[in-house]
């Protein structure tokens, strides 16, 4: 009797464990820090990088040249004067180890830019790297890849990740197919035209590992593989956290930001 029941409990752990292993990346995520947009200009959010030799924190808006973008510290303490301008009409935003710069891409066909800093780390112009619409959409966000040296993008309309080569701003035509919720590869195609609206249109975000989508539906974050497609974990928000469906959410330093419009602050969960 002790080695039926003492079976019995191998099995329940093994079962258990099996599940746990599955799941062991989803997990609730908690407010970890606030950056303060203290200046009327533009009502979206567009990207937080940060720069981490500069150790400092770069929130830019979205929709003007003349909207602002401020620098923070660690401690998400405002170091640049409030009156300073983005220069450029952000979408994505990200330090990009290779070249040690601070860069982005715009709205359209304002193509991608890198920001020249002072010797503080304020920003102090920008240089364009690419014009045009080095995107696939008007308010792509993108994200850079250090190991492909690549901006991805999100297409929702076709539910995959587009990527664009650095080195020359083209897109290099090796879309991944995105299965949304999927663990394993489903054995048919999964219609996605329904599923669009669940999803943030054009903000993706970048962990060092995998590309987020914000379901806005079921107030999570999904995290995917950049070599299957596959959903590898889930990042639940806390209750209240902002959620919109087109821009707004962003990803830096260990922290998945979404911006609070009604307040104008980021809001960084961990």
């Amino acid at each position: 009797m002790k080695k039926i029941i003492l079976y019995g409990f191998m099995l329940a752990f093994v079962f258990v464990n099996a599940q746990t292993k599955e799941g062991a990346s989803d997990r609730v995520l908690t407010k970890a820090l606030t950056l303060k947009i203290d200046r009327k200009g533009g009502a979206n959010g567009a990207s937080v990088a940060w720069h981490p030799k500069q150790k400092k924190y770069y929130a830019a808006m979205a929709g003007n040249v003349d909207f602002p973008l401020m620098v923070f510290d660690a401690t998400g303490k405002l170091l640049s004067d409030t009156s300073l301008k983005a220069m450029f009409d952000v979408r994505g935003l990200w330090y990009n180890p290779q070249a040690d710069a601070l860069q982005g891409n715009g709205y359209s066909d304002f193509g991608w830019t890198q920001y020249l800093l002072d010797t503080k780390g304020i920003p102090k112009d920008v240089k364009a790297l690419y014009t045009g619409m080095m995107q696939p959409s008007e308010q792509s966000v993108g994200v850079f890849v250090p190991k492909d040296n690549a901006v991805y993008f999100f297409d929702a309309e076709n539910f995959k990740f587009i990527m664009y080569k650095m080195a020359d701003g083209n897109n290099a035509e090796n879309d991944i197919i995105i299965h949304p919720g999927k663990r394993t590869k489903p054995d048919v195609d999964i219609e996605t035209e329904d599923l669009a609206g669940n999803y943030n249109l054009n903000a993706i975000v970048y962990n060092g590992a995998e590309i987020g989508l914000l379901n806005i539906v079921d107030k999570q974050i999904e995290l995917y593989s950049l070599a299957t497609g596959l959903m590898q974990a889930v990042l639940k928000l806390p209750d209240g956290a902002p959620v919109n469906e087109t821009l707004n959410f962003s990803y830096s330093n260990g922290i998945y930001w979404l911006f609070d419009k009604d307040n104008r602050t980021w809001i960084g969960y961990k």
